[in-house]
């Protein structure tokens, strides 16, 4: 649905008691709380991948005769981490600008501050919905395979 064309809800006037304002208040606390965690753990993601790339090598060296070497070689592992810290900067930085969009709609009593906290909100439970479509999505394709795998060892 088109909000920014004529709608239902123009003539609709929503009242932000100050209980909901409270509410709104502790909620922005939060979320700026759980997006520094999550900046938190982008950095740590961020540094251990680094830290895979470096010794990489060495573990290629040391795991030569193993056929799964290369599946689980610090490149590889360093390449992961670091397309999560990617996946995981995302959520972090719309629910940190939700956070501080907020603040500063209850600090400067503004519609259009307010409307913008929400629609960071937005784009952080978008993205986040679709990381989890993801997901399920290779799970089920992961769990398919194993189905066709055990079928054809079977015979």
């Amino acid at each position: 649905m088109d909000y920014n064309s004529q709608s239902q809800f123009e003539s609709f006037e929503l009242q932000f008691t100050k209980q909901a304002q409270d509410y709104y208040h502790q909620t922005a606390k939060w979320a700026t709380f759980l997006s520094i965690i999550g900046f938190i753990a982008t950095g740590f993601m961020v540094i251990f991948a680094l830290v895979m790339f470096a010794i990489g090598g060495a573990m290629a060296s040391t795991m030569a005769n193993n056929p799964m070497a290369g599946m689980f070689s610090g490149g590889m592992l360093g390449g992961f981490y670091l397309l999560f810290a990617i996946i995981n900067f995302f959520p972090a930085l719309y629910m940190f600008r939700f956070a501080s969009k907020a603040k500063a709609a209850l600090s400067e009593n503004s519609t259009t501050t307010l409307t913008d906290s929400f629609e960071n909100l937005k784009s952080y439970y978008k993205f986040t919905g679709l990381a989890v479509i993801i997901m399920i999505s290779i799970y089920i394709l992961f769990f398919f395979g194993l189905i066709v795998a055990g079928m054809s060892s079977a015979f």
